[in-house]
């Protein structure tokens, strides 16, 4: 199978950008004094963003997998982002054990 050059092209084009938006991101994010309800906010979007993942999953599968969001939203209100996931996956797998 050969790369095409025009393809290849695109994909580092994407790539570029993709990693640009995400830079760009965390530069601006700093410059900005934000009020403490906007930082709530921007506090909040990690917890939405594995909610927003898992969703599909917890509402489309068995009641293991219901169950292990619920805990895994449950966590996202106390810990941080990594340790939620940790805690999502701990969930799944003993739950799904179970049955």
């Amino acid at each position: 199978m050969a790369l095409d050059t025009l393809n290849l092209l695109a994909i580092l084009g994407m790539a570029v950008v993709t990693y640009a938006t995400r830079v760009a991101g965390l530069a601006l994010a700093g410059r900005f004094d934000l009020s403490p309800r906007a930082q709530a906010a921007f506090d909040a979007i990690p917890p939405a963003v594995l909610i927003a993942v898992i969703a599909p999953s917890a509402l489309a599968t068995g009641w293991p997998e219901t169950a292990a969001a619920a805990v895994t939203a449950l966590a996202a209100t106390r810990l941080p982002f990594l340790a939620v996931v940790v805690v999502g996956v701990i969930a799944v797998v003993g739950l799904r054990a179970l049955v």
